[in-house]
């Protein structure tokens, strides 16, 4: 029997051996298609990257079964381009872009819901103004980013204008190519004025943040599962995922269906998708904050711990008409977590720690796993998709039985974690 053929775009070798954990996976043949590189660093080559893409699969022999990513910009967005012209599974450009352009998705978002904050477009010609009717403290942002790239929390004027600055001068990296893929689209005016270089205010919101996971098959919306979101004490920066959430029932509930509403208006279909809230345990005020269309690919190892199947699942499944119903806790643990191992200053990675000393710490800490993230001899501030006030170290993936244990087993996983840094590189002095 021939395998089922699977180009999956911008795959890794981390998300590899998460697929080869999916359902049915010794059935499927996953093919890279784009790698990791060209697709984020530097000002994405879109255009290039969809006809290397088309290049690599005119070229290939057997059938083209299913084409999917779970990367954001430009892979997002690339999947449906590539579906559409060779017959596979997705929902529509359109949807997608309605997602990732962060003023079209407010638009559509308060078409049917209340619950997201109040939003303008900033001009980032002349001299910059905060939006009338907008309060601080607000976020900046380009309308279309990505991993909080060139986004900032300002309080006041002052942090205003140099956020917008700063927005100013780095729109472009992201910006130009979304806007290639813009073009191929019938616009409505309004986002066609703003195009995809644009700047977004929005009011800060507060309280706990959350997540919830779902798909769209044959026109109707599940949503799976609800994380919660964890921040570094006194920051705006994630230290952990984890899951299941620890909301109560009735404000999962709620997301739930906020989160159908919402996925209904945008139109997704054959999709999976991740939204993100903030929810006020003093006032029970549910914001929206961000809508995904892509399954979190930082949660697919969360959900093989606690339900024994990795979200991936969903994504494969879709993309082959099949119906991408997730087991229910049949997973190894009854928790589990990514955290998010920073520092908090620039610098060089004087050393990192060793294939081999990763490999004895999985071994020796059930259900953990460890990728590092900066290379030996890289600058932090030079990584691709790193937010505006830290940088990643490793990402910690970890199942557990309490609370306690998820605690103490990433504790000994940063103590052992041996990272060295310098403030310059060697020769970087010189060249000053």
């Amino acid at each position: 029997m021939s395998q089922t053929n699977i180009f999956v775009i911008g795959l890794d070798e981390a998300n590899l051996d998460t697929l080869r954990d999916v359902p049915h996976a010794a059935d499927y043949r996953f093919h890279p298609l784009l790698n990791v590189e060209e697709l984020q660093y530097g000002e994405i080559p879109v255009a290039d990257l969809i006809r290397k893409a088309e290049s690599e699969l005119d070229a290939f022999g057997g059938s083209i079964d299913a084409i999917v990513g779970y990367w954001d910009f430009p892979v997002s967005t690339i999947v449906p381009i590539l579906a559409e012209r060779y017959g596979t599974r997705s929902t529509s450009l359109e949807s997608v872009v309605k997602c990732e352009h962060k003023y079209w998705s407010r638009l559509e978002q308060q078409k049917v819901i209340d619950e997201h904050p109040r939003f303008a477009l900033v001009d980032l010609e002349g001299e910059p103004e905060p939006p009338a009717g907008l309060r601080f403290p607000m976020w900046l942002k380009p309308v279309k980013s990505f991993s909080s790239e060139l986004a900032f929390h300002v309080a006041d004027e002052k942090e205003f204008r140099e956020a917008v600055a700063e927005i100013r001068e780095g729109v472009h990296r992201i910006g130009r190519p979304f806007e290639y893929i813009m073009d191929r689209m019938d616009l409505p005016p309004e986002i066609a004025a703003a195009g995809g270089q644009a700047c977004l205010a929005e009011e800060a919101l507060t309280g706990v943040q959350a997540a919830v996971e779902g798909y769209v098959f044959d026109g109707e919306i599940t949503v799976y599962g609800a994380l919660d979101s964890v921040n570094y004490p006194d920051s705006s920066v994630f230290l952990r995922h984890q899951y299941p959430s620890r909301l109560p029932q009735p404000v999962v509930r709620r997301l739930k269906d906020i989160s159908k509403r919402v996925i209904a208006q945008i139109g997704m279909d054959s999709a999976t998708f991740s939204i993100e809230f903030f929810y006020d345990p003093e006032t029970e005020e549910v914001n929206l904050l961000e809508v995904n269309p892509r399954h979190s690919q930082s949660h697919s190892e969360m959900f093989e711990y606690v339900d024994g199947v990795p979200n991936h699942h969903c994504m494969i499944s879709l993309a082959l008409g099949r119906d991408p119903r997730l087991p229910d806790h049949k997973g190894s643990y009854d928790l589990a977590a990514k955290w998010y191992y920073r520092r908090f200053a620039d610098g060089v990675v004087r050393r990192r720690p060793t294939q081999e000393e990763v490999d004895r710490l999985e071994q020796e800490i059930p259900g953990v796993k460890v990728d590092l993230v900066p290379q030996e001899g890289e600058r932090l501030s030079d990584m691709p998709g790193q937010d505006s006030y830290s940088y990643e170290l490793a990402h910690i993936f970890v199942g557990a039985d309490s609370q306690a244990e998820l605690q103490a087993k990433y504790d000994r996983c940063v103590e052992a974690l041996n990272f060295e840094f310098d403030e310059v590189a060697p020769g970087e002095e010189d060249a000053r």
